[in-house]
């Protein structure tokens, strides 16, 4: 029997509703404990900012992990923009970042962009080791996982590997401005619509592996021009190369919890 892979993209901080959505797919149990067996489940990152409890959502994930290994299967995750901003929030707080285009900070950018005191009061150490050696691109089941529909990981490396090397240098480092590099590159997106969307999807897929990208970040209705609350499935555009799973739970869509390889009903 085939193992399933499922991922799962933003959360932003609504805990409940993911846990809901793991149950659907009978990869938790009513106690929120891991029952997938040796089932994947890949978080495409974003748990945090703009819903009450983000810091909750991590302590739900690394819980998973450790059992769903147990179990003889796995928890796995990708940092998204909002992870490199908290973590930017608790290294660096309203430190100037140098710019040509006024004043710029985490601090700042936080606050703007969804940041709850909350999830800053309650993180610990263990919350940013575990966070910052997340990788920023990984494969699963033939595809190639992304947070952000962008292009600007080429910029870390020609290789998934140097990618995520890259990455965790800079997290193991202070430079304020590498920090802020990555943040400000991994919050661009819509590298995949438009007329060349499928060309510039199999360029990266070239260069990168993987016979179809799998992104959260940017939302689906936002990317159909609906509401969220149309949302009810994946997003599958850039002449079937690529399929974006943020349902925008943050504004009443979906927690998607999506099976690999997902393809749409006739």
């Amino acid at each position: 029997m085939d193992v399933p892979t499922y991922v799962v993209g933003d959360v932003h901080g609504h805990r409940d509703e993911l846990a809901d959505a793991l149950r659907e797919h009978k990869l938790i149990d009513d106690s929120d404990e891991w029952c997938g067996a040796e089932a994947n489940l890949w978080f495409l990152g974003d748990f945090v900012d703009r819903g009450p409890d983000g810091v909750g959502v991590i302590d739900l994930v690394m819980g998973l992990q450790d059992q769903a290994e147990q179990a003889g299967g796995s928890v796995r995750t990708l940092l998204g923009n909002h992870e490199i901003l908290l973590m930017g929030m608790y290294h660096f707080g309203d430190t100037a970042v140098p710019s040509d285009f006024g004043p710029r900070s985490f601090a700042r950018s936080w606050e703007i962009n969804g940041g709850q005191l909350s999830d800053q009061d309650a993180l610990t150490d263990d919350h940013i080791e575990w966070l910052s050696t997340r990788p920023l691109v990984a494969h699963a089941a033939d595809h190639l996982l992304l947070h952000s529909d962008t292009l600007e990981y080429l910029d870390w490396g020609d290789t998934v590997e140097e990618i995520n090397e890259t990455a965790q240098e800079i997290f193991a480092g202070d430079d304020l401005a590498s920090w802020w590099d990555v943040w400000r590159r991994m919050t661009t997106r819509y590298a995949f619509r438009g007329a060349d969307g499928a060309a510039v999807a199999e360029r990266l897929l070239a260069q990168l592996g993987g016979q179809r990208i799998v992104h959260g970040h940017s939302v689906i209705a936002d990317q159909l021009g609906i509401h969220p609350t149309q949302i009810e499935s994946p997003y599958l555009y850039a002449g079937g190369k690529v399929l974006g799973i943020d349902g925008g739970l943050f504004v009443g869509g979906p927690c998607l919890v999506v099976r690999l390889p997902w393809e749409p009903e006739d």
